[in-house]
């Protein structure tokens, strides 16, 4: 049995050809049923397929992962086990961290799927802080939970929080400016007034959380130096500050669905 045949026009075509086709268009198509078409805010969901973009940024995402691994090597003895696992807990902290950043970044790609210059250059940006923000983040958390990692001065305390809300609130503030750049594309990507409305919302909320960095900032900076480490627990506000935002935002979205 020949497994090759020539179509009418002299190409080599391959048997079964067209079911594989309609195979894989069934497949892509049961899998776009898998997903909600719309999120739990209200937001129709425009950026489902996977682009290169995304590629990109999932690269460079588990790249940084890779930089603040524990260790690559495997311990050959009890103690090098025990230092491996003291620096666990810093390890899973810095991890779940960049795991929100990336939350982020992955919800609005879904939301938009947008691909301009704008969407680009932001982006870009924002991969090139992520992988700069790695090593303070690190570095604090090694030295905050009694790692290898240490600190000689006062003066190297407060550079090193200041690397760490300063890069939290850059990251931030970029998420922020991706949600204005598609905010100002609400027409070409027909946004509903509900969505315009959750839009703008994530556009301040993603802003608030990258106040909150700027305001450890200023606090290390003018605090004197046996007040300035309670800067840090102004990150406490984020938690209560997006949850409250987010509820409110869902509640007038669905109500604005409703109405319309």
């Amino acid at each position: 049995m020949s497994y090759l045949a020539l179509g009418t026009k002299g190409r080599v075509q391959w048997p079964f050809s067209g079911t594989l086709s309609v195979s894989t268009h069934m497949l892509r198509a049961t899998l776009h049923q898998n997903h909600e078409e719309v999120d739990s805010d209200g937001i129709r969901l425009r950026g489902l397929g996977f682009s290169r973009l995304d590629g990109f940024s999932d690269v460079v995402f588990g790249f940084a992962l890779t930089l603040i691994v524990v260790s690559l090597e495997v311990p050959k003895s009890f103690e090098e086990l025990h230092r491996l696992w003291a620096a666990f807990l810093p390890f899973a902290v810095t991890f779940l961290l960049l795991m929100l950043i990336w939350y982020e970044h992955f919800t609005f790609f879904r939301r938009f799927g947008l691909h301009d210059a704008g969407t680009i250059w932001l982006n870009g940006l924002l991969l090139f802080v992520v992988l700069f923000y790695v090593y303070p983040l690190k570095f604090l958390f090694l030295t905050a939970f009694g790692g290898a990692a240490t600190l000689n001065s006062w003066q190297q305390y407060r550079e090193l929080v200041l690397l760490f809300a300063g890069g939290q609130a850059t990251l931030y503030f970029l998420i922020g400016g991706l949600y204005a750049n598609a905010l100002r594309q609400r027409v070409r990507l027909a946004l509903t007034p509900a969505e315009t409305f959750v839009t703008r919302a994530a556009c301040l909320e993603e802003v608030g959380t990258g106040c909150v960095g700027l305001l450890v900032c200023l606090l290390v900076a003018v605090l004197p130096r046996h007040h300035a480490s309670w800067a840090l627990l102004v990150f406490m506000l984020i938690a209560p500050l997006r949850t409250l935002t987010g509820r409110y935002s869902r509640r007038v979205s669905k109500r604005m669905g409703t109405a319309g």
